[in-house]
């Protein structure tokens, strides 16, 4: 049985590729993480984009693959996918660039001569989506980099700046320890960096409204929230983790646990995304309620 796993964040690439902070593993196995200077505490994210190159860096026999996805706010991801991300590399071997996709994975830093970190994801997963997915993908990170915003806001006007401080103001417990640490390391973010990547992709989402966010300086006058849809319902996401665990079951014909290309198809069925999935068997990973007996299929406990 894997361990619970770390939260995939969504973030955009701008936020990701800023971050220079990273909190380094101080037992074998155990996670390391990059702050981002919007507070987010990442392990593990999910992303999706436009696949538009792949190269082999190494061999036939051994095959180390580098891509770069847009995640279509002229943003760019970078890539490694090694013999240790077997599916991945499959995965990648088969892709053909250019092309839509969503990848789950870790992040990786690089510290250049230079001083310069560099930031890469290495995939445990790849996925080729469609336009829909990837503008679902657009919608929730927009969502999820509006609340750093928000909650990094909350904290530079809070005296007490420490975790239990910003908790205390109303930041649950991982928000509240990625921003103290942002604040501590970089400072007051450029939040009108982060906020054209939102305003660019709200342009994409919604066309023929010519978002306008105004790009303040700060976020003094910026709305509390941002009303794009309404959010699903804690009985929604219920039913959808029933769903899966049924077709999970439904699909275990042979005891050795359910295939995920055919968990997929039969999701995709009950009109949850390959995306949604990811999310909902992450969170029922996390429950405890399955688990992989390999990188192939899932299987419930």
């Amino acid at each position: 049985m894997t361990n619970p796993r770390e939260t995939a964040w969504r973030v955009f690439a701008t936020e990701l590729n800023s971050a220079a902070y990273e909190i380094k593993a101080e037992e074998e196995k155990k996670p390391s993480y990059v702050v981002s200077r919007l507070g987010a505490y990442i392990n593990r994210v999910l992303l999706a984009g436009v696949l538009t190159e792949k190269e082999n860096v190494g061999s036939d026999d051994e095959p180390m693959w580098r891509g770069r996805v847009l995640d279509s706010t002229a943003g760019t991801f970078f890539i490694n996918v090694g013999k240790f991300q077997p599916e991945a590399s499959a995965a990648m071997s088969t892709l053909e660039v250019p092309c839509r996709v969503a990848i789950v994975g870790k992040v990786r830093t690089y510290n250049a001569d230079d001083g310069k970190v560099w930031i890469s994801v290495r995939p445990e997963r790849i996925v080729q989506i469609d336009e829909n997915t990837q503008n679902e993908w657009l919608l929730d990170t927009a969502k999820s980099t509006w609340k750093r915003l928000i909650d990094m806001k909350k904290a530079i006007n809070q005296a007490d700046r420490s975790p239990e401080g910003l908790m205390a103001a109303g930041l649950g417990e991982i928000s509240a320890k990625g921003v103290s640490i942002a604040i501590e390391q970089y400072g007051m973010p450029e939040s009108a960096l982060y906020l054209k990547t939102i305003q660019s992709a709200l342009r994409i989402l919604l066309p023929e409204k010519n978002v306008d966010l105004g790009i303040p300086g700060d976020l003094a006058d910026a709305p509390e929230e941002i009303d794009l849809e309404p959010e699903a319902s804690e009985g929604d996401s219920e039913d959808k983790e029933n769903i899966v665990l049924q077709l999970l079951k439904e699909l275990d014909t042979e005891g050795k646990g359910a295939a995920r290309d055919e968990l997929e198809d039969a999701a995709a069925e009950k009109g949850i995304s390959p995306m949604e999935l990811e999310e909902i068997t992450g969170a029922l990973l996390d429950k405890g309620q399955i688990y992989e007996p390999n990188l192939r299929y899932l299987r419930l406990i």
